[in-house]
Protein backbone atom coordinates (compact mmCIF):
# COMPACT_ATOMS: atom_id res chain seq x y z
CA UNK A 1 0.00 0.00 0.00
CA UNK A 2 1.37 3.41 -0.95
CA UNK A 3 1.02 6.66 0.98
CA UNK A 4 -1.92 7.57 -1.26
CA UNK A 5 -5.48 7.59 0.03
CA UNK A 6 -7.10 4.15 0.05
CA UNK A 7 -9.70 5.49 -2.41
CA UNK A 8 -9.19 8.55 -4.60
CA UNK A 9 -11.98 9.79 -6.88
CA UNK A 10 -11.61 12.77 -9.20
CA UNK A 11 -14.09 14.11 -11.72
CA UNK A 12 -16.05 10.86 -12.16
CA UNK A 13 -18.91 11.19 -14.64
CA UNK A 14 -21.55 8.71 -15.75
CA UNK A 15 -24.66 9.09 -17.88
CA UNK A 16 -27.28 6.68 -19.13
CA UNK A 17 -28.45 8.19 -22.42
CA UNK A 18 -29.91 11.58 -21.42
CA UNK A 19 -29.82 10.87 -17.69
CA UNK A 20 -26.69 12.40 -16.11
CA UNK A 21 -26.23 10.37 -12.93
CA UNK A 22 -22.73 11.49 -11.91
CA UNK A 23 -21.47 14.90 -12.94
CA UNK A 24 -17.93 15.25 -11.63
CA UNK A 25 -17.59 13.48 -8.28
CA UNK A 26 -14.49 14.13 -6.15
CA UNK A 27 -13.47 12.70 -2.76
CA UNK A 28 -10.79 10.72 -0.91
CA UNK A 29 -11.04 7.98 1.70
CA UNK A 30 -8.17 7.48 4.12
CA UNK A 31 -7.08 3.95 5.02
CA UNK A 32 -8.71 2.40 8.08
CA UNK A 33 -11.63 4.85 8.20
CA UNK A 34 -15.37 4.67 7.58
CA UNK A 35 -16.50 7.00 4.81
CA UNK A 36 -20.25 7.47 4.35
CA UNK A 37 -21.68 8.49 1.00
CA UNK A 38 -25.02 9.98 1.96
CA UNK A 39 -27.78 10.66 -0.53
CA UNK A 40 -31.42 10.09 -1.37
CA UNK A 41 -32.69 7.38 -3.70
CA UNK A 42 -31.46 8.02 -7.23
CA UNK A 43 -28.57 10.24 -6.14
CA UNK A 44 -26.03 7.96 -7.86
CA UNK A 45 -24.56 6.15 -4.84
CA UNK A 46 -24.84 2.63 -6.24
CA UNK A 47 -23.62 3.76 -9.66
CA UNK A 48 -20.49 5.18 -8.08
CA UNK A 49 -19.86 2.00 -6.07
CA UNK A 50 -20.25 -0.08 -9.24
CA UNK A 51 -17.64 2.09 -10.95
CA UNK A 52 -15.20 1.81 -8.04
CA UNK A 53 -15.66 -1.97 -7.91
CA UNK A 54 -15.01 -2.23 -11.71
CA UNK A 55 -18.54 -3.44 -12.51
CA UNK A 56 -19.25 -0.32 -14.54
CA UNK A 57 -17.06 1.99 -16.62
CA UNK A 58 -17.09 5.74 -16.03
CA UNK A 59 -17.63 8.16 -18.90
CA UNK A 60 -15.01 10.54 -17.55
CA UNK A 61 -12.70 11.24 -14.62
CA UNK A 62 -10.32 8.94 -12.76
CA UNK A 63 -10.47 6.74 -9.68
CA UNK A 64 -7.89 4.69 -7.82
CA UNK A 65 -8.60 2.00 -5.23
CA UNK A 66 -5.72 0.75 -3.07
CA UNK A 67 -3.39 2.56 -5.44
CA UNK A 68 -4.73 0.86 -8.58
CA UNK A 69 -6.53 2.68 -11.38
CA UNK A 70 -10.01 1.15 -11.71
CA UNK A 71 -9.96 1.50 -15.50
CA UNK A 72 -6.37 0.43 -16.20
CA UNK A 73 -5.97 -2.31 -13.57
CA UNK A 74 -9.42 -3.73 -12.78
CA UNK A 75 -8.02 -7.14 -11.83
CA UNK A 76 -5.77 -5.67 -9.14
CA UNK A 77 -8.69 -3.61 -7.83
CA UNK A 78 -10.89 -6.70 -7.53
CA UNK A 79 -8.20 -8.50 -5.54
CA UNK A 80 -8.08 -5.59 -3.09
CA UNK A 81 -11.79 -5.12 -2.39
CA UNK A 82 -14.98 -6.80 -1.36
CA UNK A 83 -18.47 -5.62 -2.27
CA UNK A 84 -21.61 -6.22 -0.23
CA UNK A 85 -24.71 -5.15 -2.11
CA UNK A 86 -28.11 -3.99 -0.89
CA UNK A 87 -29.42 -7.54 -0.53
CA UNK A 88 -27.69 -10.40 1.24
CA UNK A 89 -26.11 -12.76 -1.31
CA UNK A 90 -26.18 -15.94 0.78
CA UNK A 91 -27.29 -19.38 -0.40
CA UNK A 92 -30.29 -20.16 1.79
CA UNK A 93 -30.13 -23.90 1.01
CA UNK A 94 -26.68 -24.12 2.64
CA UNK A 95 -25.84 -23.68 6.30
CA UNK A 96 -23.97 -20.61 7.44
CA UNK A 97 -20.74 -22.60 7.71
CA UNK A 98 -21.22 -24.15 4.26
CA UNK A 99 -21.66 -20.68 2.73
CA UNK A 100 -18.33 -19.59 4.18
CA UNK A 101 -16.54 -22.79 3.18
CA UNK A 102 -17.85 -22.45 -0.38
CA UNK A 103 -16.47 -18.93 -0.79
CA UNK A 104 -13.12 -19.91 0.74
CA UNK A 105 -12.82 -22.78 -1.75
CA UNK A 106 -13.75 -20.50 -4.65
CA UNK A 107 -10.90 -18.22 -3.56
CA UNK A 108 -8.57 -21.27 -3.52
CA UNK A 109 -7.64 -20.72 0.13
CA UNK A 110 -6.13 -23.36 2.36
CA UNK A 111 -8.08 -24.76 5.33
CA UNK A 112 -11.53 -23.43 4.30
CA UNK A 113 -13.13 -25.13 7.31
CA UNK A 114 -10.85 -23.30 9.75
CA UNK A 115 -11.52 -20.01 7.95
CA UNK A 116 -15.27 -20.58 8.23
CA UNK A 117 -15.06 -21.41 11.94
CA UNK A 118 -12.99 -18.29 12.66
CA UNK A 119 -15.46 -16.04 10.87
CA UNK A 120 -18.46 -17.64 12.56
CA UNK A 121 -16.86 -16.88 15.92
CA UNK A 122 -15.86 -13.37 14.85
CA UNK A 123 -19.43 -12.52 13.84
CA UNK A 124 -21.13 -14.30 16.78
CA UNK A 125 -22.67 -16.95 14.51
CA UNK A 126 -21.01 -20.10 15.88
CA UNK A 127 -24.20 -21.45 17.48
CA UNK A 128 -26.08 -20.93 14.19
CA UNK A 129 -23.28 -22.22 11.95
CA UNK A 130 -24.93 -25.58 11.26
CA UNK A 131 -28.36 -24.11 10.60
CA UNK A 132 -29.56 -23.34 7.08
CA UNK A 133 -29.20 -19.67 6.19
CA UNK A 134 -32.92 -19.63 5.35
CA UNK A 135 -33.64 -19.83 9.09
CA UNK A 136 -31.50 -16.77 9.92
CA UNK A 137 -32.97 -13.42 10.95
CA UNK A 138 -32.31 -10.40 8.76
CA UNK A 139 -29.46 -9.21 10.96
CA UNK A 140 -27.83 -12.64 11.09
CA UNK A 141 -28.11 -13.02 7.33
CA UNK A 142 -26.50 -9.64 6.78
CA UNK A 143 -23.69 -10.48 9.22
CA UNK A 144 -23.09 -13.74 7.35
CA UNK A 145 -23.06 -11.82 4.07
CA UNK A 146 -20.40 -9.44 5.39
CA UNK A 147 -18.41 -12.36 6.80
CA UNK A 148 -18.40 -13.97 3.35
CA UNK A 149 -17.16 -10.70 1.91
CA UNK A 150 -14.17 -10.68 4.27
CA UNK A 151 -12.80 -14.07 3.22
CA UNK A 152 -9.31 -13.41 1.90
CA UNK A 153 -8.90 -10.33 4.12
CA UNK A 154 -9.58 -7.55 1.58
CA UNK A 155 -8.20 -4.21 2.80
CA UNK A 156 -11.18 -2.27 1.40
CA UNK A 157 -14.87 -3.14 1.63
CA UNK A 158 -17.82 -1.44 -0.07
CA UNK A 159 -21.15 -1.65 1.78
CA UNK A 160 -24.00 -0.49 -0.44
CA UNK A 161 -26.94 0.43 1.85
CA UNK A 162 -26.27 -2.54 4.15
CA UNK A 163 -29.21 -1.94 6.52
CA UNK A 164 -32.00 -1.41 3.98
CA UNK A 165 -35.11 -3.25 5.16
CA UNK A 166 -33.65 -4.35 8.51
CA UNK A 167 -35.43 -3.91 11.83
CA UNK A 168 -33.89 -1.75 14.62
CA UNK A 169 -32.15 -4.69 16.31
CA UNK A 170 -30.62 -5.94 13.05
CA UNK A 171 -29.45 -2.42 12.16
CA UNK A 172 -27.57 -2.18 15.47
CA UNK A 173 -25.98 -5.59 14.83
CA UNK A 174 -24.71 -4.40 11.44
CA UNK A 175 -23.49 -1.09 12.88
CA UNK A 176 -21.47 -2.95 15.50
CA UNK A 177 -19.98 -5.17 12.80
CA UNK A 178 -18.96 -2.19 10.66
CA UNK A 179 -17.31 -0.47 13.63
CA UNK A 180 -15.33 -3.63 14.38
CA UNK A 181 -14.13 -3.80 10.77
CA UNK A 182 -12.73 -0.27 10.90
CA UNK A 183 -11.22 -0.95 14.31
CA UNK A 184 -9.29 -3.84 12.78
CA UNK A 185 -7.90 -1.61 10.01
CA UNK A 186 -10.34 -2.28 7.16
CA UNK A 187 -11.26 0.72 5.02
CA UNK A 188 -15.04 0.97 4.67
CA UNK A 189 -16.96 2.96 2.06
CA UNK A 190 -20.59 2.94 3.13
CA UNK A 191 -23.50 4.23 1.07
CA UNK A 192 -26.70 5.07 2.91
CA UNK A 193 -29.85 7.15 2.75
CA UNK A 194 -30.24 7.06 6.54
CA UNK A 195 -28.89 10.18 8.24
CA UNK A 196 -28.62 8.51 11.65
CA UNK A 197 -26.56 5.69 10.13
CA UNK A 198 -24.00 8.12 8.73
CA UNK A 199 -23.98 9.98 12.03
CA UNK A 200 -23.40 6.80 14.05
CA UNK A 201 -20.71 5.23 11.88
CA UNK A 202 -18.77 7.61 9.68
CA UNK A 203 -15.44 9.30 10.27
CA UNK A 204 -16.24 11.49 7.28
CA UNK A 205 -19.50 12.09 5.40
CA UNK A 206 -19.95 13.19 1.79
CA UNK A 207 -23.38 14.32 0.64
CA UNK A 208 -24.14 13.29 -2.94
CA UNK A 209 -26.90 15.32 -4.57
CA UNK A 210 -27.85 15.57 -8.23
CA UNK A 211 -24.66 13.86 -9.34
CA UNK A 212 -22.12 15.90 -7.39
CA UNK A 213 -20.66 16.04 -3.88
CA UNK A 214 -22.18 19.17 -2.39
CA UNK A 215 -20.41 18.87 0.97
CA UNK A 216 -17.73 16.67 2.52
CA UNK A 217 -16.45 16.66 6.09
CA UNK A 218 -16.66 15.26 9.58
CA UNK A 219 -19.99 15.37 11.40
CA UNK A 220 -18.73 18.27 13.51
CA UNK A 221 -17.63 20.19 10.41
CA UNK A 222 -20.98 19.67 8.71
CA UNK A 223 -22.90 20.85 11.78
CA UNK A 224 -20.85 24.05 11.81
CA UNK A 225 -22.36 24.96 8.43
CA UNK A 226 -25.62 25.88 10.20
CA UNK A 227 -26.15 28.92 12.45
CA UNK A 228 -25.63 28.41 16.20
CA UNK A 229 -28.72 26.96 17.83
CA UNK A 230 -30.73 28.48 20.62
CA UNK A 231 -30.63 26.29 23.71
CA UNK A 232 -33.55 25.64 26.05
CA UNK A 233 -34.25 23.10 28.76
CA UNK A 234 -37.16 20.85 27.89
CA UNK A 235 -38.33 17.46 29.03
CA UNK A 236 -37.01 14.73 26.80
CA UNK A 237 -39.56 12.03 26.05
CA UNK A 238 -38.34 8.56 25.00
CA UNK A 239 -38.75 7.79 21.32
CA UNK A 240 -40.54 4.68 20.10
CA UNK A 241 -37.14 3.21 19.20
CA UNK A 242 -35.94 3.83 22.79
CA UNK A 243 -39.00 2.00 24.12
CA UNK A 244 -38.64 -0.87 21.64
CA UNK A 245 -34.96 -1.47 22.39
CA UNK A 246 -35.51 -1.12 26.14
CA UNK A 247 -38.17 -3.81 26.03
CA UNK A 248 -36.46 -6.35 23.76
CA UNK A 249 -32.79 -5.53 24.31
CA UNK A 250 -30.40 -4.34 21.61
CA UNK A 251 -29.72 -7.87 20.35
CA UNK A 252 -33.25 -9.15 20.92
CA UNK A 253 -31.82 -12.12 22.84
CA UNK A 254 -33.32 -11.21 26.24
CA UNK A 255 -36.49 -9.79 27.61
CA UNK A 256 -34.61 -7.41 29.89
CA UNK A 257 -35.48 -3.75 29.84
CA UNK A 258 -31.85 -2.78 29.28
CA UNK A 259 -28.29 -3.60 30.29
CA UNK A 260 -28.80 -2.08 33.75
CA UNK A 261 -32.29 -3.50 34.21
CA UNK A 262 -33.78 -0.02 34.40
CA UNK A 263 -36.71 1.14 32.34
CA UNK A 264 -36.66 4.28 30.24
CA UNK A 265 -37.38 7.42 32.29
CA UNK A 266 -38.25 10.99 31.47
CA UNK A 267 -35.53 13.46 32.30
CA UNK A 268 -34.41 16.97 31.51
CA UNK A 269 -32.02 17.29 28.67
CA UNK A 270 -30.55 20.06 26.61
CA UNK A 271 -31.92 20.13 23.12
CA UNK A 272 -31.52 22.50 20.26
CA UNK A 273 -34.19 24.37 18.35
CA UNK A 274 -31.81 24.89 15.45
CA UNK A 275 -31.42 22.51 12.57
CA UNK A 276 -28.89 19.71 12.69
CA UNK A 277 -27.85 16.87 10.45
CA UNK A 278 -29.70 13.89 11.80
Amino acid sequence: MTTEAAIHVQGIQKSFKDLHVLQGVDFEVQAGTIFALLGSNGAGKTTLVRILSTLLKADGGTATVYGYDVAAKPGDVRESISLTGQFAAVDEVLTGRENLVLVARLRHLKNPGAIADELLARFSLTDAGDRKAATYSGGMRRRLDIAMSLIGNPPIIFLDEPTTGLDPQARIEVWQTVKKLAGQGTTVLLTTQYLDEAEQLADRIAILHKGTIIQNGTLAELKQLLPPAEVEYVEKQPSLEDVFLALVGETGETGETGDSGETATTDADTVSHGKELR
